[in-house]
């Protein structure tokens, strides 16, 4: 009975994530806030949705597998929403020359300073 409830909450918060994850797609106005809606939510729903399913089986043999196609979602959901970023901001022409683009660790406050490498 206790076990029934809790899967039954995991699946209702599931689908609801999915819901909001889709609402998001459909709402937001630009391409990364709707790829950042689709793979965060999406991915927790479906995390939640595996945990129920799961808790449902409460089998081995199904578990194992539950747990292999969630840990394929959370290797390749974040590589996917990277792919589809760099994809926007290009298309967006956000940036129009990439080569001016300043790299992680470069600090303008810095280059001015006496003994720094620029």
């Amino acid at each position: 009975m206790m076990l029934d409830a809790l899967v039954s909450v995991f699946l209702l918060a599931g689908g609801v994530l999915l819901l909001i994850a889709a609402w998001g797609v459909v709402a937001l106005p630009d391409a990364l806030s709707r790829q950042h809606a689709a793979t965060k939510a999406g991915t927790f729903a479906l995390a939640m949705v595996c945990i129920g399913a799961m808790l449902f089986a409460l089998d081995w043999a199904w578990s194992w597998r539950i747990l292999l196609i969630l840990g394929f979602l959370l290797a390749t959901l974040p590589v996917a929403s990277h792919l589809l970023a760099r994809a926007a901001v290009r298309e967006s022409n956000l940036v129009p020359d990439a080569s001016q683009v300043r790299l992680i660790g470069d600090d303008p406050a810095q280059a001015s300073k006496p003994g720094s490498r620029t």
